[in-house]
């Protein structure tokens, strides 16, 4: 079924729309505060903008993601999930306001970042709770089109926020109290879906039945112990294993042509002064060609990897990443660096794509949605540990062709290391023995 067809079939429901409004109105407000953070934090004209400055935002946006989202659901069976999403809404306001009245005054460093690391650890407790209570407001059957809807819609909503918050951005004087003018906007929409959020039921979205026997403390050690048998159960699977550490690699050659971008744009394709707001017009066209390589990678990767394999396929996108990613990014021009973020898009897609399916098929059902846990901080710790070697080893300009090198070098290795164990490996029991490693 189309997008269209599932929307028309899940909206249909009452209790889900007041949800799904609460959704929109709460994502398209990060997108809102995220865009004005980075602009803030990266690109105000009086701020000097270098690998660290990107590293500490990065960090600031993704590490909440990698810690907190698998201890979450500790709290959300104990807590009533319509309060959650009222109370978090309010928080991240309060927290936003906070950060905005920061960089009113031109606060930057530990203050600025903790109060926004806090906001965003927030937001993982309002993304998990909408997750959880989707159950309560579809029927069964419904289930995994209300699943398609909102996840689509909500990462839409975000990109709109940002894209909103951009414009604005653009059509004002700049500055920080433009980036402030934006967070305080931010905060009016988490305010609005905090009031979406008090039209649900009280009890509604559950949790059922009685508050868990087991203390908060004892579920935490038991979601740490939990996650370390899916480490104890991916280690025993080799298959699976290297398809983790392929993902980890990439991601961190990926993570380390995002910083370098980043500094291009905002150093060295245009004056670091007076061209902030070109740079950021120039990330946004190279973002939404990585975009589109992302589509274009989930359209094409299950026909490809019917034909040649799973293992085959991230061979060849990890070895495209290691050639086109140097050969176009070595002009140092903009054009061809779009044309590559394009192709980089599809090659990292493709890998993400294959893995997870890979992974899928290798690991037991009983351990899968702990490995896949681990799989997501595997995936955001490798992004930050990029960017944290990059705010170490990469000029201020972002040009460094010894560092392109080790990124394209890096790639290859990672495809000639994964093609070599590849080989050794037995198909999965889902996949077609001819189509284990088919290299064309």
């Amino acid at each position: 079924m189309s997008f269209a067809s599932d929307f028309r079939a899940v909206v249909q429901h009452r209790d889900f729309r007041k949800l799904y409004a609460t959704r929109l109105a709460g994502q398209a407000s990060d997108g809102m505060f995220q865009m004005a953070l980075a602009s803030y934090v990266f690109f105000s004209p009086e701020r000097q903008a270098d690998a660290g400055a990107a590293a500490a935002a990065l960090a600031t946006l993704l590490l909440p993601y990698t810690f907190i989202g698998p201890f979450a659901g500790v709290y959300l069976d104990r807590w009533r999930r319509r309060h959650v999403l009222v109370r978090a809404n309010l928080m991240r306001a309060s927290l936003v306001g906070v950060v905005a009245a920061l960089a009113w005054t031109g606060v930057t460093g530990v203050a600025l970042f903790a109060t926004a690391l806090v906001a965003i650890s927030i937001n993982r407790f309002f993304l998990t709770t909408l997750g959880a209570s989707l159950p309560h407001v579809v029927d069964r059957d419904d289930l995994i089109m209300a699943n398609s809807v909102s996840a689509t819609s909500g990462t839409m909503a975000s990109l709109a926020g940002g894209g909103l918050g951009l414009a604005l951005h653009q059509s004002m004087a700049g500055g920080r109290g433009t980036d402030a003018a934006l967070m305080l906007a931010a905060v009016a929409g988490y305010l609005c879906s905090a009031l979406l959020a008090c039209r649900i039921e009280r009890d509604l979205l559950g949790p059922d039945g009685s508050v868990p026997t087991m203390s908060a403390g004892q579920a935490l050690r038991t979601t740490a112990a939990g996650l370390a048998g899916g480490a104890r159960h991916v280690w025993a699977r080799p298959m699976a294993r290297n398809c983790l550490a392929v993902l980890a690699a990439q991601r961190f050659c990926y993570g380390t042509g995002t910083i370098a971008t980043l500094l291009l744009y905002r150093n060295y394709f245009n004056d670091p002064e007076h061209g902030v707001d070109a740079a950021m017009r120039g990330l946004g066209l190279v973002f939404g060609a990585a975009g589109a390589g992302f589509f274009v990678a989930a359209t094409i990767t299950p026909v490809i990897t019917r034909r040649i394999g799973k293992p085959a396929w991230i061979v060849l996108a990890l070895t495209a990443a290691a050639v086109f990613g140097f050969a176009l990014v070595a002009p140092y021009e903009p054009p061809p660096l779009v044309l590559g973020a394009f192709l980089l898009g599809i090659a990292a897609q493709s890998v993400k794509l294959c893995v997870d399916t890979i992974v899928q098929e290798s690991v037991e059902d009983a351990f899968r949605g702990r490995v896949f846990a681990l799989a997501d901080m595997l995936f955001n710790l490798a992004f930050v540990g990029a960017a944290a070697v990059a705010s170490l080893v990469m000029p201020e300009s972002g040009k460094s062709y010894a560092l392109l090198s080790a990124v394209s070098i890096g790639y290859a290795v990672t495809a000639v290391l994964f093609l070599r164990t590849a080989l050794r490996q037995p198909a999965t029991a889902s996949a077609p023995a001819s189509a284990a490693l088919q290299i064309p």
